[in-house]
């Protein structure tokens, strides 16, 4: 692949920069990350000294062959007060005016996490956005072959006017997340709606971890086909590289360029498996600085069993990368939303399905450091895989990094599956993240949660050693649910709301947030 760029990029590339300009990452309106070290990229005349300065922080960086530079400032502390920074050369200066120094959380995944607040049920939220603290990087989409060095796209700061267009998750965990810490917050939302997790990890990373294997073999042979076929086309692009040259020289226009494969791995602009997105929306990114991650896909990779278990491994090796990526060691934190209810319910106990294994893998993802999970199970729509609620889905990982990354004593979760010890006829069902306790909730739109006092708990099946499933009686005692069925004399598994939409499912701590699906068994 390298060679066929190389040709390319001395075709096209300027030789020089009338004057230094900055990556868009630190333009206008732009918040940095505080207590870390600040990366400012730019462009200038190859062999130049660029001097920053941003605050009380200045630092030099010399233009390196093709024009691009790096400086790097000492951290600074967070900072409410509008900064100028400004990047000078002898041959001229740019200047990114009213930056802020505080949180910045990346946003990532597919349509969910790409949707808009405009598209949502916002309507009392928008006319009030006036949150100049909070800001908002919109990334363009970009599908690349190698990693690239730049990004396109602008940061704006709350108002009517702009957040429509924001990450809807995005922007009602950075306003609450603001609203309880006084925080500057910077959103950077980096999504394309329609892709597999793959797309957003790195190649060596994706066909490197044995633990990605069977999907990496399937990979690494599309990969050989696709340079195989590089390979035939070079000669060609390699001469019009030089008509290029030639017509560059002479003031002509450029010759249009030979088809060629854009993209490993068979892929298709709007239907990518795997890397692209990570060559051209994540890699860009670094070096900068972020507080952590928030990530919602998976509607993409729900599918047989076994591909849903690999998830988990998929999942590490995204955080793994994207940790190393910016920076921030184990300790960056990666809070994502298990999947939401869709399409029609089932009445069959013994029902199982793709999403439901998927929802599992999430779950049990909860066992990787620093990973948060927030529960959309109750909040999702039959009839569209877009539900319009995303205020308690931004409000729910707020929780966590309330919780972990900013000190507030609350409860971040709903009951998670702890553990199950068989009494007589009956399961016992222990959880934690109980909170205030355990109810049978009942929740409309956006408002909290109720307890539904004259219902009984939903969704629960049980099985025997005949692995039979029916549907439970299950009831509350204590912080515990037990749950029996008459016909079940001796009882062995339990699943609760296992299914792509477990309507009726109830389970809630008295915080109001509901319990994750879950399974007991692994048949």
């Amino acid at each position: 692949m390298r060679p066929l760029l190389a040709v390319v990029a001395v075709a096209l590339s300027p030789l020089a920069f009338a004057q230094v300009t900055l990556d868009p990452l630190v333009t206008d309106h732009a918040v940095l990350q505080r207590d870390a070290p600040i990366f400012v990229r730019g462009r200038a005349q190859p062999g130049e000294v660029v001097e920053v300065l941003l605050g009380s922080r200045s630092t030099r960086a010399t233009a390196r062959s093709d024009g691009s530079f790096v400086a790097q400032l000492e951290p600074l502390s967070l900072t409410k007060e509008p900064l100028e920074l400004v990047a000078r050369t002898a041959s001229g200066e740019a200047r990114a005016r009213d930056l802020l120094v505080g949180d910045v959380w990346l946003c990532s995944g597919q349509s969910n996490m790409d949707w808009s607040l405009g598209a949502s049920d916002s309507a009392e939220d928008v006319p009030q956005a006036n949150l100049p603290l909070v800001r908002h990087f919109g990334v363009e989409m970009s599908f690349a072959s190698v990693p690239q060095v730049s990004v396109r796209g602008s940061w704006s700061v709350t108002t009517p006017e702009s957040v429509p267009g924001w990450t809807a998750v995005g922007f009602y965990f950075a306003r609450r997340v603001h609203a309880e810490t006084g925080v500057p917050i910077g959103l950077l939302r980096s999504t394309v709606g329609g892709t597999n997790i793959e797309c957003w990890m790195s190649q060596d990373t994706l066909l490197g971890d044995p633990k990605l294997e069977p999907f990496a073999v399937r990979m690494r042979e599309s990969l050989a086909q696709y340079q195989r076929e590089l390979a035939d086309a070079l000669p060609s692009v390699e001469r019009w590289a030089a008509a290029a040259r030639d017509a560059l020289a002479r003031g002509l226009p450029i010759p249009q360029r030979p088809e060629w494969p854009e993209y490993p791995f068979g892929e298709r602009m709007f239907r990518p498996r795997c890397v692209t997105l990570h060559n051209g929306m994540i890699a860009p990114l670094a070096p900068l600085r972020v507080r952590g991650f928030l990530w919602y896909q998976g509607e993409s990779n729900a599918g047989p069993a076994s591909e849903c278990e690999q998830y988990i491994e998929k999942m590490r090796a995204l955080v793994s990368d994207w940790r190393r990526d910016f920076g921030g060691g184990a300790q960056l934190p990666f809070y994502y939303v298990q999947l939401a209810a869709w399409l029609a319910p089932t009445s069959d106990p013994a029902h199982s399905d793709d999403w439901a294994l998927l929802r599992d893998a999430q779950r049990r993802a909860l066992a990787l450091p620093g990973f948060g999970m927030a529960s959309a199970i109750d909040i999702g729509d039959a009839a569209d895989i877009h539900p319009r609620n995303k205020f308690d889905v931004g409000e729910r990982l707020a929780l966590w990094a309330l919780r972990n990354e900013y000190g507030r004593e609350l409860v971040p979760s709903g009951p998670l599956y702890r553990a199950m010890r068989v009494e007589g006829a009956a399961i016992r069902l222990e959880f934690d993240f109980t909170g205030s306790g355990l109810m049978v909730g009942h929740k409309s739109g956006r408002a909290p949660a109720q307890p539904a006092k004259e219902a009984k708990l939903a969704r629960f099946a049980i099985a025997g050693e005949d692995r039979a499933w029916r549907w439970a009686e299950a009831r509350i005692d204590g912080t515990t649910v037990l749950v029996s069925h008459p016909d079940v004399a001796t009882p062995v598994a339990v699943r609760y709301a296992w299914s792509v939409n477990p309507e009726g499912a109830n389970l809630y701590n008295r915080d109001g947030l509901p319990a994750s699906p879950f399974r007991t068994d692994t048949w």
